[in-house]
């Protein structure tokens, strides 16, 4: 895959603007699901994502054809999830989805094989309090469980995406995992 990214970027700085297109089509729901975790919020999470790839179509020149274009990406989608949780103030909306009830519609109501509704819900409500404690752990240990756990990136791949050394990556997601562990204990 990196190989035809890197060959859509090379049309890109041709001049070939739909080779984007072809790019965003291959990393929208990744991008869109790390700031969904980050911010949790899906009108956000989509604003966000596509000021990712507006950042990131404007400053392709300056992209390092050596390294992982999905790390690069996913350095400027976290940076601006950042910058969106140090500057948001408490806001709500009315129409917005409420975490861990996405895709829930009356067909989902339907007895079917395998789990039963109980148990469905039991697991829905499970993830929307995990989320809910991810959404409330310090930007830096939040950060490192998103990448890591929802979007299982390597510890590498999370230490060229923060720009962070790997001691640092480590200890951090170790350190969040404890304090992810003191607040699901304290429920």
């Amino acid at each position: 895959m990196d190989l035809i990214v890197n060959q859509r970027i090379r049309d890109v700085l041709k001049g070939d603007q739909e080779a984007f297109g072809e790019i965003v089509e291959l990393f929208k729901d990744k991008v869109f699901q790390l700031c969904y975790r980050m911010l949790g919020n899906r009108h956000e999470a989509e604003d966000i994502a596509q000021e990712a790839f507006v950042r990131a179509y404007v400053n392709i020149h300056s992209f390092n054809q050596s390294r992982k274009f999905s790390t690069w990406l996913y350095r400027i989608a976290t940076n601006l999830c950042i910058d969106r949780i140090r500057k948001k103030k408490p806001d709500y909306f009315l129409d917005a989805e409420l975490a861990g009830t996405e895709g829930l519609t009356m067909y989902s109501q339907i007895a079917a094989e395998g789990k039963s509704p109980d148990s469905e819900v039991e697991t829905m409500e499970l993830q929307e309090i995990v989320q809910r404690e991810i959404l409330r752990l310090p930007d830096k240990y939040r950060v490192v469980i998103v990448l890591r756990y929802i979007d299982d990136l390597s510890l590498n791949e999370i230490s060229e995406v923060l720009e962070m050394p790997l001691g640092t990556v480590k200890t951090r997601i170790h350190r969040a995992r404890e304090a992810l562990r003191k607040q699901l204990n304290n429920l």
